[in-house]
């Protein structure tokens, strides 16, 4: 059973575009919540910081670390490794720290099936729309073309996972979608009233996949 001098996992996961890092990074700074930095084979963007948003590592020490067994959880992305090391979580959480991690729906489903004594909140967040998501996408990615649709493609199927999550929040506002994750975590945390409507979450996953 969780220990309450324990901290928290808290999982946001969404497809490519739809704003998990930037929600991560805002729930961090202001509730002073540790995030679980990822080892990755990718190359940096050009606004990323080398061991601050993620480890960057050569695909040899990426194997390495599998052998070891020392990730908690990891998964191929777009030709590219990302893992979460287990030594660092584990401390953190023992420390009465809460953490947040930036992970796809692979990396969510291992840490649910490990069943760690931690108390675990997992969060998928959408886009309004598929416009919007090309938009973000079409942005990020100004000078491929390419990628933003392989994106697209990849999101007609990562949105099917929203069942496995506990909560899917739609990211139209940052602002509302920050105030709405953080209520329902202080709920959760504190067995407190939800507002959370699951019919309308259906309801817009069929307008995105229709």
């Amino acid at each position: 059973m969780p220990s309450e001098t324990d901290g928290v996992m808290i999982i946001l996961s969404s497809p490519s575009g739809a704003g998990k890092t930037t929600l991560v990074k805002k729930i961090s700074e202001d509730k002073n919540y540790e995030i679980s930095i990822s080892h990755t084979t990718r190359q940096p963007r050009v606004n990323e910081n080398i061991n601050e948003d993620y480890f960057f590592v050569s695909e040899l020490e990426f194997q390495r670390l599998i052998k070891n067994e020392e990730f908690l959880e990891y998964a191929k992305v777009f030709n590219n490794l990302y893992g979460t090391t287990r030594t660092p979580v584990i401390e953190k959480l023992n420390k009465g720290k809460n953490v947040l991690f930036d992970i796809d729906w692979q990396g969510a489903d291992q840490i649910k099936n490990k069943k760690l004594d931690y108390k675990l909140i997992t969060f998928f967040i959408l886009p309004p729309s598929k416009d919007v998501l090309f938009t973000r996408l079409s942005n990020r990615h100004m000078n491929d073309e390419v990628i933003a649709k392989e994106r697209m493609e990849q999101f007609e199927r990562d949105v099917l996972h929203w069942i496995n999550y506990d909560y899917v929040v739609i990211n139209n506002d940052l602002s509302k979608c920050y105030e709405k994750i953080i209520n329902l975590i202080d709920a959760e945390i504190n067995n407190g009233s939800k507002d959370y409507d699951i019919d309308y979450i259906r309801k817009h996953v069929e307008k995105l996949t229709f």
